[in-house]
C-alpha cells in the first residue's frame, strides 16, 4: 500500500486529542519534556505489562510500599516528574475491547485491525510493521518476553499474518525477516519434536548465524552484538514467584530484567541504533485467573526491567522509553472495610501462585491435606465449607472454570473468591476490559506525546522521533 509521508500529515499533535485539557501543560511541561524537544530518539525501548489495569499498576505500588519498603520504579518515574504520562485509547477495528494481537498491530502496522489479526487490515490488506520499517532504515531490532517469544505482542511489531494463533509461521517469519534479538519462551515453535512439520528451526536459526541459547547461563555468557535467539521453556516462562522458590528454575530461567540487559548489549553499539520491545505477557495470563501473587510479581518483574531500560536511557540520553499496557484484564482493586490493611499485607506472606497450589492439588487428597498445603504455601487456613468448595473441583462435583489458558479447568474464579475475604481482593471478570491504558516516555520524542492518544498515534510517534519518514 503507498502511503503519504507521515511529516507532509504535519505535527503529530493533529493525530492527538484535538480538544482542549486542562492538564495538557502539567503533563508535558517538565524538565525532560523541555530538554529532549529537539533531540531525535536513536533508540527506542517499547516497555508493554501486557493486560495491565489501573489497579495492577496501583496494588503492585501497594505492595511495593507496604512489603518491600519502596515505590515501583514506575511510580518513581512519576513522583520525580521524569517522564510524561498520558492515556490512551486502545481500541481495535472490530471492539470497544481489543486483544493483544490488535493491540499491538495498532502500534506495529499504524491502524487498528480486527481482534485476533496481526497487521492485516478487514479487506485483506498488510500493514508493514514498525520494526521492519526501522530495519529497513539500518536499525536494529528485537523482542523481550515472558511469554512465547511468537505471542501477540512481539508479533505485532514484527509481522503480517491474519492469526495471531499461527505461531509455527510467526517463527518462520522472524528468521525468514531477520530480527536480531529475540528472547522469551516457546520451544514448541522451533523445536522439531513439537512442530508438526518437523521443521528444525533452532538449526535453521543457527544457519543464520544466530547464537541459539536455551538457560540462563548461556544468555548471560552471550558474546554481544550477535544476532541472538533465545528459548527457555516450552512454553510460557514459570511465574516470577514461583520461579524464586525453585533453585532449579531461579539457575535455568532468566528474568525479565535480565533478557533486557541482554538484549540491550546485544544492540546498543549499533551505528544506527536499536528498537527493542519488551513484554511481561504473563500479567495477562495471571489476570485472566485471578491470581493475585502472580499478577503482583510479574507486574514486579517488569518493573524491574523497566529500571534496566531507564538506567540505560539515563546514561544513553539518545533513548526514547516508552513504558505502556495493550489493554485491561479483570480490574483488580482492593475493597473498602475495616479490615482493608491487615488483609492487603497478607499477601506478603503468599509464597507461590494460585497455578502452583490448584495444580498441586489431587483429587485423592483429603480436605484437611488440601487444608495443610494451602496453609504452606500462603498462609490462608481454609474453613469447612471452603475446603470442600475446593475439594468439590477434584472429585467431580464442581466444574471448573473455562478460562483462557487455564487448559486442566482448574477453579482459579473460586480460589479467588474465596481469597477475598482474608485479602480484599475484588475482580470484575477474567477477562480483558475497555480501560483507557496508561502511557509514559521518558527521553527524546516524549514532548510528542499528548495527554489523551489513540493507539495508533503511537506508530507515527516513534517514527517521528526516530525523524524516520513514513515512505515506505
Amino acid at each position: 500500500m503507498k502511503r503519504r509521508s507521515f511529516f507532509k500529515l504535519g505535527s503529530l499533535a493533529a493525530l492527538g486529542s484535538t480538544f482542549l485539557n486542562p492538564f495538557e501543560t502539567l503533563a508535558n511541561n517538565n524538565s525532560s519534556t523541555i530538554k529532549n524537544a529537539n533531540k531525535k530518539a536513536k533508540n527506542i525501548i517499547f516497555m508493554v505489562s501486557d493486560g495491565m489495569s489501573a489497579g495492577t499498576l496501583n496494588i503492585a505500588n501497594l505492595y511495593a510500599n507496604r512489603i518491600l519498603g519502596k515505590n515501583t520504579n514506575w511510580i518513581q518515574l512519576y513522583t520525580e516528574n521524569k517522564v510524561t504520562r498520558g492515556l490512551m485509547d486502545m481500541a481495535s477495528a472490530s471492539s470497544i475491547v481489543t486483544d493483544s494481537a490488535a493491540a499491538s498491530s495498532s502500534w506495529g502496522g499504524g491502524f487498528r485491525v480486527n481482534n485476533g489479526s496481526l497487521n492485516i487490515n478487514s479487506n485483506g490488506e498488510e500493514n508493514l510493521p514498525i520494526w521492519q520499517k526501522f530495519k529497513l532504515k539500518g536499525k536494529k531490532a528485537g523482542c523481550v518476553t515472558t511469554v512465547p517469544i511468537t505471542h501477540a505482542t512481539p508479533a505485532g511489531f514484527t509481522v503480517a499474518l491474519k492469526s495471531r494463533n499461527n505461531q509455527d509461521a510467526i517463527a518462520e517469519e522472524y528468521l525468514r525477516l531477520g530480527f536480531d534479538v529475540l528472547l522469551g519462551g516457546g520451544q514448541k515453535y522451533f523445536d522439531a519434536n513439537f512442530r508438526t512439520d518437523k521443521k528444525d528451526l533452532f538449526a535453521n536459526f543457527k544457519s543464520k548465524n544466530y547464537n541459539v541459547v536455551k538457560s540462563k547461563s548461556e544468555l548471560l555468557n552471550v558474546k554481544s552484538s550477535q544476532k541472538l535467539l533465545g528459548v527457555f521453556d516450552v512454553d510460557a516462562l514459570p511465574y516470577e514467584i514461583d520461579r524464586k522458590q525453585s533453585t532449579e528454575l531461579t539457575n535455568t530461567i532468566p528474568t525479565l530484567a535480565e533478557m533486557t540487559k541482554v538484549a540491550i548489549n546485544q544492540m546498543k553499539d549499533h551505528k544506527e541504533g536499536f528498537v527493542l520491545q519488551v513484554e511481561s505477557g504473563k500479567v495477562d495470563w495471571a489476570a485472566h485467573a485471578n491470581d493475585i501473587s502472580a499478577l503482583i510479581h510479574e507486574q514486579l518483574q517488569f518493573d524491574e526491567a523497566v529500571a534496566e531500560a531507564i538506567k540505560f536511557a539515563e546514561k544513553d540520553q539518545n533513548t526514547l522509553v516508552i513504558i505502556t499496557t495493550d489493554h485491561g484484564n479483570a480490574n483488580p482493586g482492593m475493597i473498602y472495610g475495616k479490615f482493608a490493611n491487615n488483609h492487603f499485607d497478607s499477601l506478603g506472606n503468599y509464597k507461590f501462585t494460585n497455578e502452583y497450589i490448584l495444580n498441586h492439588i489431587k483429587n485423592n487428597q483429603t480436605e484437611s491435606e488440601i487444608k495443610d498445603f494451602v496453609k504452606s504455601t500462603i498462609d490462608l487456613e481454609l474453613n469447612t465449607d471452603e475446603l470442600k468448595t475446593i475439594a468439590g473441583y477434584y472429585n467431580g462435583l464442581n466444574k471448573g472454570d473455562d478460562g483462557l489458558y487455564n487448559y486442566r479447568h482448574l477453579p482459579f474464579q473460586a480460589f479467588a473468591e474465596i481469597q477475598k475475604k482474608y485479602n480484599s481482593v475484588g475482580w470484575i471478570s477474567m477477562d480483558h476490559s475497555a480501560d483507557y491504558v496508561e502511557i509514559a516516555m521518558y527521553g527524546p520524542g516524549n514532548h510528542l506525546h499528548k495527554p489523551f492518544m489513540k493507539n495508533t498515534d503511537l506508530h507515527f510517534l516513534m517514527l517521528e522521533a526516530a525523524e524516520i519518514e513514513n515512505n515506505f
